[in-house]
């Protein structure tokens, strides 16, 4: 009996995942991508998998493909700030009798030397920023750029895969970079724009937490963004090891050929 698994990605976990559901003869893995970046990582040897690209038009989209498709197991494998298509795939799949994984990697924890100031919001990260310091590393992501537009005393490296959108700060410069970095990088890209605050998320993982440590070895202040809350009752895994494991209790001898 063949699983259909589909993989809501995004996230480097998310490939990882595909890559590994790819290798075993009874799955049959779509690995989907919202469409928003125009030259989004794939997984390896993504012929193994089949690759989807845009939404599912709302909750009853998504049960409608979940039933065509006749998807056995939905493992959401995108973006922990990523709440409106988390949300879509909880409520989706206990419509449609699917079961759901939320895979989420540890979100990023203080050390000694830190000097991190959580927040529970972009704007809130905005309001935090006075008294904070003047040249601002923003690594938000592209859309949200326009929250810190009205900031026109402060000066803004704005890093993110893709363009931004057209409403910036007025004082902004634009780096684009995609990840992993280096603490060494980081630290040279700091001192090298004299930055004096960073603003993230907190997206957890190694791909980006090298402005972290950059940060803790310089000195400066973070502006840490919270992740949203997930939904109620939404089951959870840290890595794609245990999503595999959930999937094994699951889905044993469920499936269609």
């Amino acid at each position: 009996m063949t699983r259909r698994v589909l993989v809501l990605g995004g996230t480097a976990g998310g490939r990882l995942l595909a890559e590994r559901l790819a290798e075993l003869p009874d799955v049959r893995v779509t690995y989907s991508l919202a469409g928003r970046v125009t030259a989004p990582a794939l997984p390896r040897a993504a012929g193994a998998a089949r690759i989807r690209a845009g939404g599912f038009g709302g909750v009853d989209g998504l049960v409608d493909y979940l039933r065509s498709e006749r998807i056995t197991a939905v493992i959401d494998g995108t973006h922990p700030f990523a709440a409106v298509m988390t949300g879509t795939a909880v409520a989706g799949c206990r419509a449609a009798g699917v079961p759901l994984l939320v895979m989420r990697r540890p979100g990023w924890t203080e050390s000694a030397g830190d000097r991190w100031h959580r927040v529970p919001s972009l704007d809130a990260a905005a309001r935090a920023l006075d008294g904070l310091g003047e040249r601002v590393f923003l690594t938000t992501g592209r859309s949200s750029a326009a929250v810190f537009a009205g900031l026109d005393r402060h000066w803004f490296l704005l890093r993110s895969v893709e363009a931004p959108g057209p409403v910036l700060p007025a004082r902004s410069e634009i780096l684009l970079e995609r990840g992993p970095f280096t603490v060494e990088g980081e630290t040279a890209l700091m001192r090298r724009h004299q930055v004096d605050v960073v603003v993230t998320k907190d997206s957890g993982g190694t791909l980006t937490a090298a402005k972290l440590s950059a940060a803790r070895a310089l000195g400066l202040p973070v502006v840490m963004v919270d992740r949203p809350p997930l939904p109620a009752g939404a089951v959870t895994a840290p890595d794609s090891g245990a999503a595999l494991r959930w999937l094994d209790t699951q889905c044993d001898g469920a499936g269609s050929g």
